[in-house]
């Protein structure tokens, strides 16, 4: 396994991160890895490398660089506490549906220039917040990104015009959704009218709800890590981009 560190430049701004490929020689299908609200540090790290050994370049981006450098939280997280909640609104805001789209094509073409990247189509994975960008990436980049997974994504269906969904008609990528339980940010309401969107825009998805799996399940230093949900939550990933990717 190769890991670098790499400043990706975009439209608006340097954004640091990491990429992962595999140490053989040859080429392989590139992926973008979006992080939860954490930002980069061991945990995604660690998937970003699980995932590269199945056969991907994998670039993790600091999806935060507008407010922060790595590592973006100087403090524990802690939901609902006032603190936090001020933090989250300062990484976050920034972060208009305008600018997630602009990021995830400056992504794109990064990640396309860099060594053992196969030519061909990429695939982008979001987590909590970040289903919703990596969704918007797939709007703003249809000739490049055919696959996409959302793992407790938040706010993907609102009564909103900005709402995430909207962007559907531009998506042709394959799409799947791992939705938690009792999640407030996609509660069963929001995911069942994500699902009659899907159903009308005719693509191809999926969309599940793990049982028993809380909002943050598949992140290894989550406070609700679910490993047996988290494994099949991977093995869901991975056979999409299978497939999706080549």
């Amino acid at each position: 396994m190769i890991e670098k560190a790499m400043e990706i430049r975009t439209s608006d701004g340097v954004s640091e991160g990491y990429i992962y490929r595999p140490a053989d020689a040859g080429s392989w299908p590139g992926v973008i890895h979006l992080t939860d609200i954490g930002g980069i540090r061991e945990a995604p790290r660690e998937m970003s490398r699980r995932l590269s050994a199945e056969g991907y370049v994998v670039l993790l981006p600091n999806v935060f660089y507008r407010t922060s450098k790595t590592p973006v939280w100087d403090f524990p997280r802690k939901m609902r506490e006032e603190r936090t909640m001020k933090r989250f609104g300062e990484l976050i805001t920034p972060l208009t549906p305008d600018a997630m789209e602009r990021d995830v094509s400056s992504y794109v073409g990064f990640l396309a220039q860099q060594k053992g990247v196969k030519n061909g189509p990429i695939g982008v994975v979001g987590y909590c917040f970040t289903g919703a960008m990596a969704l918007r990436g797939a709007a703003a980049r249809p000739d490049k990104i055919t696959a996409v997974a959302s793992f407790h994504g938040g706010g993907l269906h609102k009564d909103t015009p900005d709402s995430p969904h909207t962007v559907l008609p531009r998506v042709k990528a394959r799409l799947y959704f791992g939705h938690a339980v009792e999640d407030r940010s996609m509660p069963k309401e929001a995911i069942e009218k994500l699902e009659a969107a899907l159903a009308s825009w005719g693509g191809n998805y999926e969309s599940d709800t793990y049982e028993g799996a809380l909002h943050a399940w598949t992140i290894p230093d989550s406070p609700v890590y679910n490993e047996p949900q988290a494994e099949r939550a991977y093995e869901k990933l991975t056979a999409l981009f299978a497939a999706a990717l080549g």
